[in-house]
């Protein structure tokens, strides 16, 4: 600090504790071990290399103001110069307590005392404590320097404060939401109001909620229920054992016909109040006008920038619905679906949009349950209510709307990945889109690694939600990395995770590593289980078929539609049905593959039934048919990916091939080749995965082209995780051995026969196509 000719105080160099890292973060220079400054003007505990904050700088301006008030170094240990005006003394000696909590904590309140002190000396009422003559020096200067001290401390504290301001919260920071306080006596916002909050809340890409799934593996942890009512007490202790910043409350409260609403955000670490809100409404139906009101508000004093506040904050009752009893349903639906799964909460988000029609929200999520059942036409009719109304809604929501839209009712892929992507980098906070990157809108375009990555961090921003590993899993699955893909279903069981798809993804890996024992196990788990049970018997249907055990895999089928049925699902019965009808025509069984084509096509229109009873029918040599349903499909979805490049161009190849004209088949699949590793139909009853390339396989084997035959069906064979229990999966076995004897290769001809007659040696001795094989075998 330097005195110009003008005699103003000039600082020249300002020293730095801490500098801001590129993340945003705060990095401290001075570290436990290390000192960095100027010896003479330290804090104790700068000295020490202790960690500092501002208090540090408060007892170095305490050093300064007393060289400034007598013209000479304070040394340690000596005590303050007497003659100090009285006032000044208990001022300098507060900034210098060795103790930096007993030490003023804020620059604010040396001002305060600054300030006063300059008032006091003004009018006259300043003293010096001792020799009054020995100290007319330090009086005559005495009022500059307290008017000096009071300016620099003024810039300092706004620019220190401006510069290193530490917000309530910060962008790292997640949030406990406790329930509401509800004095009223009026049911109505009991749930309701939380679930608002948490819809307002949800639209800033500052904040973090704690999600539901990981507040009720806490109070698993608590020993509470896992709909336990949250108390602030009960989610003081979530916040603490999540590591959370802060629980937010609330109260709603009548006031006559009038109400009052109160949010108030408490310090986990210290329970301090952070932010308190209230704000009192005329009626009933303003009360969720007012809670969006309390929300922005609340958004804005804990640290978000105004900016954010004002372009993600659309008013609750546009967001979601102006009725208090739709909320209320919808609310319910989302407690349900957190604790019971989709099946039980659909029926709340369906009351939601039946109580009010335009509440665009609900209908996505009761889409989405559709879909999460198998009921694919009830899932685009729902999705497609939202997309129309998706203007009353959240721009955190029109990702979501978007997103379903394009993946659940076009099926145009590469839009849905491309929103998700933005939707990502929008809200980094939000686990969905990783969490929807990492299933079909990159696994079905065969981009699995990805996938993967996309459910790890998925994983990393919310390690208590089921779906991510089932996704990642699965996805490990189609790498063939099966060990990996057990870790991951036990790390979900080791965070007390379930969800129906891990037992069915159990399966398959037991299945794939013939694992018999552990099949039964499972199979056994999943009997009269709700949403897996015909899953699973479609399952075991599929790994019979695989060893040729045809009899007893019909058994299993009809038993899957049966329980479809019975469940009230007639789309997922009609997908059991259609897989049925494939299987039979690989094995030869034209007949039943027909009826079963035919039933399963006049249940359903469904995307995912239309499209493998057309290939059954195709197969069987119905062209006619087949054609009839392929038609329908390229009407109905003109831009879905898997309809363009997978199933259209299998289709289209078997009519050519059912007209003898191979090279154009082969010619129709070259457009499926960017996509044709890809995991396909999502259907419980039919995978549908690698056909154009099985299809691909046929075609060259009808041109009589051995070698690219076999270079076809040797992709089958090396993606065993993509095909699972696919009847292509075991026939390539047969199909190369047909293309290697066709190439003349007798050697590696007969060892394809054999490892297919191997893999079926107690298989139904009447199934056509092992008749076919054995007599083919015993000619080489």
């Amino acid at each position: 600090i330097f005195i110009t000719q003008r005699g103003h105080a000039k600082i020249l160099d300002f020293g730095l504790a801490q500098l801001g890292a590129p993340d945003g973060s705060e990095e401290p220079l001075t570290k436990a071990g290390t000192v960095l400054g100027t010896a003479g003007y330290m804090s104790p505990e700068q000295a020490l290399g202790k960690t500092l904050d501002a208090r540090a700088d408060i007892f170095s301006f305490g050093l300064v103001l007393y060289e400034m008030a007598t013209g000479t170094r304070l040394v340690a240990g000596v005590k303050l110069s007497v003659g100090l005006p009285r006032e000044l003394e208990p001022i300098i000696a507060k900034c210098l307590e060795n103790d930096r909590e007993l030490r003023y904590q804020h620059a604010s309140e040396i001002r305060t005392d600054l300030r006063r002190l300059k008032r006091d000396s003004d009018s006259g009422q300043m003293t010096s404590s001792e020799k009054p003559a020995a100290t007319t020096g330090i009086a005559k200067r005495w009022k500059a320097i307290a008017s000096a001290a009071a300016a620099v401390l003024t810039f300092l504290a706004a620019g220190y404060f401006y510069l290193h301001r530490t917000p309530k919260l910060t962008d790292k920071d997640t949030i406990v939401l406790a329930d509401f306080t509800n004095t009223t006596g009026d049911p109505v916002f009991d749930g309701t109001l939380r679930q608002g909050l948490a819809v307002q809340l949800g639209q800033s890409p500052f904040l973090s909620l704690v999600s539901e799934q990981r507040i009720r593996k806490t109070l698993l942890l608590m020993s509470q229920p896992a709909d336990a009512k949250l108390t602030p007490e009960i989610a003081k202790e979530i916040c603490e054992r999540t590591a959370s910043a802060a629980v937010l409350d609330g109260s709603i409260a009548s006031l006559g016909s009038q109400y009052v609403l109160g949010l108030r955000a408490k310090s986990c670490r210290t329970g301090d109040v952070l932010v308190e809100e209230q704000v009192q409404t005329a009626k009933k139906e303003d009360v969720l006008n007012a809670l969006s009101q309390i929300a922005s508000r609340f958004r804005t004093r804990v640290g978000e920038s105004l900016t954010t506040v004002e372009k993600y904050s659309t008013p609750l009752a546009e967001a979601t619905t102006p009725s208090l009893e739709a909320l209320k349903a919808y609310s319910m639906g989302w407690k349900v679906l957190s604790s019971n799964g989709p099946p039980d909460a659909l029926p709340f988000f369906k009351r939601a949009t039946e109580i009010d029609p335009n509440f665009a929200t609900a209908h996505a999520w009761l889409g989405r349950m559709y879909a999460d059942i198998g009921e694919a036409g009830l899932s685009v009719e729902s999705t497609v209510n939202a997309y129309r109304l998706r203007d009353r809604s959240s721009d955190q929501e029109k990702f979501f709307f978007a997103f379903s839209y394009d993946r659940v009712v076009t099926g145009n892929l590469e839009k849905a990945r491309a929103t998700l992507e933005l939707w990502a980098r929008t809200y980094p906070r939000d686990m969905r889109p990783q969490g929807f990157l990492s299933g079909g809108s990159n696994a079905s375009l065969g981009r699995y690694e990805q996938a993967i990555e996309a459910a790890k961090r998925a994983i990393e921003n919310e390690p208590d939600h089921a779906f991510p590993y089932s996704n990642l899993a699965t996805n490990l699955v189609f790498r063939d990395r099966l060990a990996e893909a057990q870790i991951a279903l036990e790390r979900a069981a080791e965070r007390k995770l379930d969800m129906p798809e891990y037992l069915v993804q159990r399966f398959q890996i037991a299945f794939l590593k013939a694992d018999k024992a552990e099949m039964d196990r499972l199979a056994v788990l999943g009997e009269g289980r709700t949403g897996v049970e015909d899953w699973m018997c479609g399952q075991e249907a599929s790994a019979l078929a695989y060893s040729g055990h045809l009899q007893q895999a019909r058994i299993k089928s009809l038993r899957a539609v049966a329980l479809a049925r019975q469940a009230g699902h007639r789309e997922r019965a009609a997908q059991h049905e259609a897989g049925i009808a494939v299987r039979e025509i690989l094995f030869g069984h034209a007949p039943e593959a027909r009826r079963s084509a035919m039933a399963a096509a006049s249940r359903s229109n469904g995307r995912d039934v239309e499209y493998p009873a057309a290939l059954a029918l195709s197969l069987s040599g119905e062209s006619s048919q087949s054609l009839r349903l392929a038609e329908d499909l390229e009407k109905r979805f003109p831009e879905d990916t898997l309809v363009r490049f997978s199933f259209m161009p299998a289709l289209r190849a078997l009519l050519a091939l059912n007209h003898r004209e191979p090279l154009k088949a082969i010619e129709l699949l070259q457009v499926a080749a960017p996509y044709e590793l890809g995991c396909a139909s999502g259907s419980v009853g039919f995978v549908g995965a690698l056909y154009p390339i099985y299809v691909r396989g046929l075609a060259y084997l009808d041109a009589r082209k051995g070698i690219e035959a076999s270079i076809e069906f040797q992709k089958i064979l090396d993606h065993r995780g993509i095909v699972i229990g696919d009847p292509i999966g075991a026939l390539a076995h047969l199909q190369i051995g047909r293309a290697f004897a066709m190439s003349g290769d007798k050697i590696k001809a007969k060892a394809a026969y054999q490892d297919f007659l191997g893999l079926w040696k107690d298989a139904d001795p009447d199934i056509p196509v092992l008749k076919q094989a054995k007599a083919e075998y015993s000619k080489l």
